[in-house]
């Protein structure tokens, strides 16, 4: 017993799962605790800015709150760290190790061993910013796509496709039997973003005289998004010459949300037609919805019945959207043969 507790910490490794997303980042820890904040880094704009927020920098739901004090940074954009700018690729770092921070008890406690889960196609772009990203923190790394993450996490590894509905990627992924190729994956970029821009649009067309902003609608659509159709209309309010007024979007919140049905009935059409045809029927029978945008009423029936036009289609929702990359690429971490980390 006296030689077992005599290891010390130092040899401890605290591995970690992290999803990074465009709106939120999420990440999950073997020692059991897990974390999300929205994907924002700011830092004041001057000495005034400094005394009113009182930190060096803020994160997430904190710095939408005091954005107007600060020089905000969203830098996942699309899902691809953005590059560029000095301060993007600090903005990443510090979220990771702001990520970091909220799981593990104290700075010095243990080795930090990393898997990080990045939209499908952007895989090898940010490989490379994540690994200058966390190389201050983490002693080793491994980089999968999103949806792969997702699969693992559930257990969905053979026959099976996740669809991975972000805020600035849709991304589709192909389990079968093996760590998944470039062949099985694809991206599309009119995701969770998109919607907002459409509604956003639509809305400002009908009503003109309404003042609202992207944040505003991006509650709208987390709040009432749908396809198909509802029992009820949605209503919301939004100020009219600083009035609290009710506005029926009922129509453009369809109109926005349907805009981003066409790109993924067609990707997920063309990666099944590609596939082995003797095992086509086995994926749209294991079709995996996730992300944020998996949560959209109406579609699980509306893929349903889309696809299900090819032959008999199953969809269903992982039971955690919001963790679900983020566990899955910890329990890769745990289960990682040596030779797959990446030493930092």
């Amino acid at each position: 017993m006296t030689k077992k507790s005599a290891k010390t910490t130092a040899d401890e490794k605290l591995l970690v799962g992290i999803d990074l997303g465009t709106s939120r980042s999420a990440i999950s820890a073997d020692n059991g605790k897990k974390k999300w904040v929205e994907s924002y880094v700011g830092w004041p704009r001057d000495f005034i800015s400094r005394k009113v927020v009182g930190k060096p920098m803020l994160f997430g739901e904190e710095a939408v709150e005091h954005r107007l004090s600060l020089d905000m940074y969203r830098p996942l954009k699309n899902g691809v760290i953005k590059e560029g700018t000095a301060r993007d690729e600090e903005a990443v770092k510090e979220l990771i190790r702001h990520l970091i921070s909220l799981v593990q008890p104290s700075r010095n406690d243990s080795k930090i061993r990393a898997v990080v889960g990045v939209p499908a196609e952007s895989f090898k772009v940010n490989k490379v910013a994540l690994k200058k990203a966390v190389a201050e923190f983490s002693e080793a790394l491994f980089v999968v796509s999103e949806p792969f993450a997702v699969a693992y996490g559930v257990g969905a590894l053979d026959n099976a496709l996740v669809i991975d509905i972000g805020a600035g990627t849709v991304d589709f992924c192909i389990m079968h039997g093996t760590v998944p190729s470039e062949e099985d994956q694809r991206t599309v970029l009119t995701a969770g973003d998109y919607i907002d821009q459409q509604l956003f649009t639509f809305l400002k067309d009908r009503y003109p005289e309404a003042d609202f902003n992207l944040n505003m609608i991006r509650r709208f659509k987390e709040e009432h998004s749908f396809v198909g159709t509802v029992d009820k209309d949605v209503e919301v309010e939004i100020p009219v010459e600083g009035k609290s007024t009710v506005h029926n979007i009922t129509d453009e919140m369809k109109r926005a949300c349907d805009s981003i049905l066409p790109a993924i009935v067609e990707s997920t059409l063309e990666l099944i037609a590609k596939f082995d045809p003797e095992y086509q029927d086995a994926i749209r029978g294991n079709i995996i919805l996730a992300g944020g945008g998996s949560q959209i009423r109406g579609l699980v029936e509306y893929l349903e019945e889309t696809i299900g036009e090819y032959g008999p289609t199953k969809v269903r929702v992982v039971d955690d959207p919001l963790f679900g990359g983020a566990d899955g690429a910890l329990e890769l971490a745990k289960e990682m043969p040596e030779e797959y980390w990446t030493e930092l």
